[in-house]
């Protein structure tokens, strides 16, 4: 993927930047051009134009795919991994994608885990960076301020948590029903021979 001066740009676990300038570079001994990118914070970050795909480095998201992400992020569904070791594997790799869906996943998850238990240092540390790369990203798009887009994910997210309890007890329900209908023969088929004998007696 090629990237133009001016192009806004998303770098994994990173955040927003801006393509400032496309240079060469010499270093021992190989020559190789580089995207010189200005980043949210006011840092500078080289990135090798051969590297663009192992790093992840993608175009920010467009007007349209904001309105999915919201869809993403209010749908229900959430991962709930119970092992810790294997939790944060699946969440780091997520966040190292560049996909701002994966990193919606992640915000999604432990989000909803923060509400029933404390978070380690280092997942709540990886909560408020998946936090942090989807607002400013959604806010570089929709040209809005930051405190307004952190109330639509929060709204978001709520409408999230809401829609899983409500399917949750939907199952629960509907489990309660077929261990009803499925007892009913059994007490019938022993109620039967009881009338039968009172009868005879």
């Amino acid at each position: 993927m090629a990237f133009e001066i001016g192009d806004k740009v998303i770098y994994p676990n990173h955040g927003l930047g801006i393509v400032e300038r496309i240079e060469t570079k010499t270093i021992m001994g190989t020559t190789c051009g580089f995207y010189q990118l200005r980043m949210a914070n006011e840092t500078t970050v080289f990135v090798p134009v051969d590297n663009v795909d192992g790093v992840g480095l993608r175009r920010a998201i467009s007007d349209f795919e904001v309105q999915r992400l919201f869809d993403l992020l209010g749908n229900g569904k959430i991962d709930s991994h119970q092992n810790w070791k294997g939790r944060f594997k699946d969440n780091s790799d997520r966040m190292r994608t560049g996909s701002v869906h994966d990193v919606v996943e992640v915000l999604k998850s432990l989000t909803f885990l923060s509400k029933s238990k404390s978070l380690s240092f280092r997942e709540k540390r990886m909560l408020d960076r998946a936090k942090f790369l989807v607002v400013s990203e959604i806010t570089e798009v929709l040209a809005e301020k930051t405190p307004v887009v952190e109330g639509k994910v929060e709204h978001a997210l709520e409408r999230c948590f809401a829609t899983k309890a409500r399917n949750a007890a939907r199952a629960k329900a509907a489990k309660v029903a077929r261990a009803t209908k499925a007892a009913a023969p059994v007490v019938a088929a022993r109620v039967a021979p009881a009338r039968r004998a009172a009868r005879a007696s």
